[in-house]
């Protein structure tokens, strides 16, 4: 199953996350956390790895109904963009598929608006 979709950009990563920002806030989305997870491998384990930060991006709308819903799906949220470097040194845009996720629920009301998030991040990515 396919769990993620994105593309490779001609940006740096920090500018691909600048506009991977502002095109997520032109659809409703705010970045509430940043995990630089090359930065933590370093000071944890010591080891170096490419560039790699994952954004949890929420859009509150969205979230609101879909915990209405089903209050345990917090545990699904929120949709997490990836913007890392690959080996070869191009930056990558990855995004969760709210629709893969979200069909764990089982429940019509939660795919809908799954649905309608994945459309939004569709055109984020397109965006960028």
């Amino acid at each position: 199953m396919q769990y993620a979709f994105g593309k490779t950009v001609s940006m740096s990563q920090d500018k691909a996350i600048e506009r991977v920002t502002q095109e997520l806030a032109k659809e409703g989305f705010g970045v509430l956390t940043e995990i630089d997870v090359a930065a933590t491998l370093k000071k944890k384990l010591g080891v170096e790895v490419p560039a790699y930060r994952i954004l949890g991006a929420c859009n509150p709308q969205f979230a609101h109904r879909a915990l209405q819903a089903e209050p345990q799906i917090g545990a699904l949220l929120p949709c997490n963009v990836v913007v890392r470097t690959d080996a070869s040194g191009k930056t990558l845009v990855e995004i969760m598929d709210p629709r893969a996720v979200l069909q764990l629920v089982g429940r019509p009301e939660i795919a809908e608006i799954a649905g309608e998030v994945r459309k939004r991040l569709e055109r984020v990515l397109a965006a960028v």
